[in-house]
């Protein structure tokens, strides 16, 4: 009822980050040099991602970030106007640069390993926040992740649920998080390592996402979904548990940017009145979509290709 009187509006207050990427065979030891191919630089960080993954499946999208007064600013905001993204409450921070991050990619199994400097993102303040109550409070969906600082989050996350919005922590990268945040996530979306870190055990099986879950429902979450990258995703809600499986979309190229399609999807899943295993699978399926390519945001799938991915 919350979603569909919202008219699928997601809101996602996240970060920017600009994507310096290169492919290499292995990772240099330190005062090593390695040869790298591919080298590329794009739109990328978690917020930015998953906002355009959710304006590319059809919802109608805003964004809430800082930026610094650059040319990874230009980028980000290039990147907006093309997905049709309202980036108006995108916050300006002269004197600090734009996020970026260096991003290796094996060459053959597509796994990656990721350097970031957030930037500006973590300048993006409580005030900001309240700025821009409105929209969050009056989104079908709001979306948030850890790479703005964590009162930042919080806040954001209480204004949504007093506004009667779902709730999404996608809570990465890893970070420990205050006790009394918990209740305000309808759905909390750690991977495995991130689950661990705030469960306080190894993740390593099926069987440990489970429990992982259960003890964060425990800690006043309403649903968690561990994901579990090509495992598929681990659902725990009130009324049980149930494991999702990947969805195979063809050959994986690159791992980067795979959460964030799920985040995203996820999302437009919720904002469209789907139940959480629905939106899982649904998210399962562009998460699927998204490792056949290379990129972060140019990765993210259209709706026709999940549709089409899910019907076949």
């Amino acid at each position: 009822m919350r979603a569909a009187a919202r008219e699928g509006r997601v809101t996602v207050l996240g970060s920017f980050i600009a994507d310096l990427t290169v492919r290499t065979p292995r990772l240099p030891a330190w005062g090593e040099t390695v040869f790298g191919s591919a080298v590329r630089i794009g739109p990328g960080g978690k917020g930015s991602n998953q906002a355009v993954a959710a304006a590319r499946l059809g919802a109608r999208v805003s964004f809430i970030g800082a930026l610094g007064r650059d040319a990874f600013a230009e980028l980000a905001r290039r990147t907006w106007r093309e997905e049709g993204i309202d980036a108006a409450d995108c916050v300006e921070v002269p004197g600090h640069g734009t996020g970026a991050a260096a991003v290796v990619v094996h060459a053959t199994r597509g796994e990656n390993a990721i350097v970031v400097d957030p930037g500006s993102g973590l300048l993006l303040t409580v005030a900001d926040v309240e700025r821009a109550a409105a929209r969050i409070a009056g989104s079908a969906v709001f979306v948030t992740q850890l790479e703005v600082a964590v009162p930042v989050v919080a806040r954001a996350l209480a204004v949504a649920r007093g506004g009667g919005a779902i709730t999404i922590l996608n809570a990465a990268p890893a970070l420990p998080l205050p006790a009394d945040m918990y209740a305000l996530c309808d759905y909390l979306t750690p991977n495995e390592t991130e689950a661990a870190v705030l469960a306080g055990f190894p993740v390593a099986t099926v069987d440990d996402a489970a429990r992982a879950a259960e003890a964060l429902r425990g800690r006043g979450a309403a649903t968690v979904i561990v994901t579990l990258g090509a495992r598929g995703a681990l659902v725990r809600t009130g009324g049980g548990t149930v494991h999702v499986p990947a969805v195979d979309a063809g050959p994986v190229v690159e791992t980067t940017g795979a959460g964030d399609a799920f985040t995203g999807a996820l999302a437009v899943g919720l904002a469209e009145g789907m139940d959480a295993v629905a939106a899982t699978r649904f998210a399962c399926a562009a998460a699927g979509i998204s490792v056949t390519r290379p990129g972060t945001a140019a990765a993210m799938p259209r709706r026709a290709e999940v549709d089409a991915l899910r019907r076949a």
